[in-house]
């Protein structure tokens, strides 16, 4: 039977040895991170997010400037019969068109924030062809026209985005940067999960062989009657149990591999290796000083401001729905017509359109009043919202100080009690060898040492995490000591 059980051993360790991959490289957790925000497809999503951000400030900063658009319509070619009224005797009848009209023309456009405004300035020259019995050619030009639009009482959508569009912006790029803290949350927790896995599998390994020996203690033991036979078939069944421990332990390395792997683009073939880094952070906390960083630095605070912005937009247009809406037209320009191009430039008429349009609500039956109302409901859940979120963030970030002021003492801590237990167990086998220790204090001791181990990188994983949300909350690098920034001109090239 001990034959049978060291070809056993053998075969499970040639078996683990020729499973592992071609390439093998260590990596730290920097190093991780790194690659992880380079490589990762969730770094290219929120790359192309913030870049979709951008776009749309860069079209808000353009809408605020003059546009110039050419315009014309060449080759209009119509032949038709028009129903027109003679003059005269007030008879309809149809009359044959034979024509073709080209203009062209340039347009210049500006939008006025203050008032809501848009002022247009133009010229255009058109040219009309007429076909048929008695054909001619008229020109028309309009060398200068200026005109304005202003709307009057009513919702003025360029104050409002002035408002607003500068905080989006804002809130893509620090959003952007968030997103990075996400990916590196994520990378810790990955590879702190490889770092468990390739421990379990070692430990499996290491208590298959540690099992195999006590065995034969005990087969000794046994014959002399120092322990019965209950406590041998317990080693036994422990050594068949550890045998299976091996092949689940590498099942979850493989996964835990694969799932990194994915995380940094790398095929499944590549085989990384995590390092357990001794030293950790010097680095306490105040609470005080994140809730600073967390205001001003996070996206937390300035989509509560612009919620609550857009929920007065909301009000406003509301209220300008409801009541008198007039539009003030003015236009002022020149304009000739001709019979050759360059006589319609000589001497221009000028013109001068100025209109008032409005409209007086009556009675609507309380629609109106009845959007105002609902527009200031939802704003007043906004506000409610955006006061509770701010609650429920400070308790966030109070507790996410705490538990990381804590933890790095608990890693002091189960790292002592990882070699503790270690130590022990090698002891209690001693023990066991001497005949001074009994089969239940040895799986006792192996239990012990077995979630020391599984304690302590479960202890650093919760260190990285907590550490990674903090700067996440702050978008604050608390080791550096500065503010987290990033080249955005680089990903908007």
């Amino acid at each position: 039977m001990n034959q049978f059980f060291r070809k056993t051993l053998f075969l499970v360790l040639a078996c683990a040895g020729a499973g592992q991959f071609a390439s093998a490289q260590e990596m730290t957790l920097e190093t991780v991170i790194e690659e992880a925000r380079e490589r990762s497809v969730a770094a290219v999503s929120a790359k192309s997010e913030f870049i979709s951000s951008y776009w749309a400030w860069r079209s808000y900063l353009a809408s605020r400037l003059p546009s110039l658009s050419l315009i014309g319509n060449l080759g209009g070619f119509d032949r038709s019969l028009r129903l027109l009224q003679d003059y005269n005797t007030g008879e309809l009848v149809y009359r044959s068109n034979f024509s073709m009209e080209n203009y062209l023309g340039l347009q210049a456009r500006q939008n006025i924030t203050a008032t809501g405004g848009t002022l247009y300035l133009s010229t255009q020259l058109n040219r009309l062809d007429q076909f048929g019995d008695n054909p001619s050619v008229t020109w028309y030009s309009q060398p200068l026209n200026l005109s304005y639009v202003q709307p009057i009482f009513g919702y003025n959508d360029f104050k409002w985005q002035k408002r607003i569009s500068p905080k989006e912006y804002e809130k893509a790029r620090r959003t952007y940067l968030e997103s990075l803290e996400d990916i590196n949350i994520t990378a810790v927790t990955l590879y702190f999960n490889l770092m468990l896995a390739d421990r379990n599998l070692e430990t499996a390994r290491e208590n298959y062989r540690n099992t195999l020996a006590m065995l034969d203690v005990s087969r000794r033991r046994l014959e002399l009657g120092s322990i019965t036979r209950d406590e041998y078939l317990q080693l036994e069944l422990r050594m068949l149990n550890d045998s299976l421990s091996i092949n689940e332990n590498e099942v979850s390395l493989r996964k835990a591999r694969m799932e990194l792997n994915s995380l940094l683009g790398y095929d499944e073939s590549y085989e990384i290796v995590p390092v357990v880094e001794s030293g950790l952070p010097d680095i306490v906390m105040d609470y005080e000083f994140v809730l600073d960083k967390s205001g001003t630095n996070s996206s937390f605070n300035i989509d509560g401001e612009i919620n609550l912005l857009n929920a007065e937009a909301a009000i406003e247009q509301a209220k300008a729905d409801r009541g008198i809406t007039m539009s003030l037209n003015a236009a002022f320009g020149l304009s000739s017509s001709g019979s050759d191009l360059p006589s319609v430039y000589r001497s221009p008429l000028d013109q001068e359109i100025v209109g008032l349009t409005f409209s007086i609500p009556i009675f609507d039956w309380g629609e109106g009043r009845g959007r105002v109302k609902k527009a200031e409901a939802a704003a007043e859940v906004v506000k409610a919202s955006v006061s509770q979120e701010r609650n429920d963030r400070r308790i966030s970030l109070f507790t996410s100080v705490g538990q990381f002021n804590n933890q790095r003492q608990i890693c002091l801590v189960s790292a002592r009690a990882e070699n503790i237990a270690r130590e022990r167990y090698s002891l209690v086998m001693d023990n066991f060898r001497n005949g001074t220790a009994s089969v239940t204090d040895l799986n006792t001791a192996r239990s012990e040492s077995d979630s020391a181990v599984q304690q302590y990188i479960t202890d650093l994983s919760n260190f990285w995490v907590y550490y990674y949300t903090l700067r996440k909350y702050t978008l604050y690098d608390f080791i550096l000591g500065q503010d987290i920034e990033v080249s955005l001109d680089e990903l908007t090239e």
